[in-house]
């Protein structure tokens, strides 16, 4: 099987050249569009999720020996949680080579978190079956790069942090209102409101509440600490 200009250009992005193309065209090929003849990326998904867990078990455990669990498992969760997997597939553009049904396209599947996450560990099963374990952890570690030394800022989510922050000055627990609800039934785009006890706030959009509480928890936390 030969690789299309554009899948020998994303090899180039994730630095890792094919022995067995069909590994590449799977891992990229969304549930949407999928056939008998055509599979998806959803076994390589679960396969890339492993590998992926254990590549930053290792990392972290080596890079800091004396550690607890208790330190090591935020980090770890920061690294393998789905919002890493989908920023990492954003800088190497994987969505331009995804491969989606006309549904998917419409509804904009190339920039959605969850299906960028979830291609983005079938592409790292797809490299360590065509290559094994070593080549694997260099793509990963390459690819994940700063965020494995800067893990221990990202460790807590934003929530988890804001929640801290209000305990700490014994404010109640921030709520998240949902201001704002946009799009199709079936790919709606929220709008979300963090607010505190002591009437600060922030929004954040997101085409999922979580995703968008999230973001608004990091635009206060944000703003909070410009003001101290």
């Amino acid at each position: 099987m030969k690789l299309s200009a554009d899948l020998k250009a994303f090899e180039g992005r994730i630095g890792h050249t094919f022995a067995q193309p069909e590994l590449l065209n799977r891992a990229l090929t969304h549930g949407s569009i999928s056939s008998t003849t055509r599979p998806d990326n959803q076994r390589l998904e679960f396969l890339g999720d492993r590998v992926l867990g254990l590549v930053m078990a290792e990392k972290l455990l080596t890079d800091d020996p004396n550690a607890p669990e208790g330190t090591i498992a935020p980090r770890f969760n920061a690294l393998v949680r789905k919002e890493a997997c989908a920023d990492v597939a954003r800088e190497v553009a994987l969505g331009d080579v995804l491969k989606l049904g006309r549904s998917e396209m419409m509804t904009g599947g190339r920039r959605k978190q969850a299906l960028l996450g979830d291609a983005m560990e079938a592409v790292i099963a797809a490299v360590y079956l065509d290559a094994g374990f070593t080549v694997a952890r260099n793509m990963i570690v390459r690819l994940w790069g700063t965020r494995i030394a800067n893990v221990e800022t990202d460790a807590r989510d934003p929530k988890t942090a804001l929640q801290e922050w209000a305990q700490g000055r014994k404010l109640a627990p921030p709520k998240y209102v949902e201001t704002g609800r946009e799009g199709p039934d079936h790919a709606p785009i929220f709008t979300i409101e963090a607010q505190l006890s002591n009437g600060q706030t922030a929004q954040a959009t997101a085409n999922s509440k979580r995703a968008a509480e999230q973001s608004a928890a990091k635009a206060l936390l944000s703003a909070l600490e410009d003001r101290t």
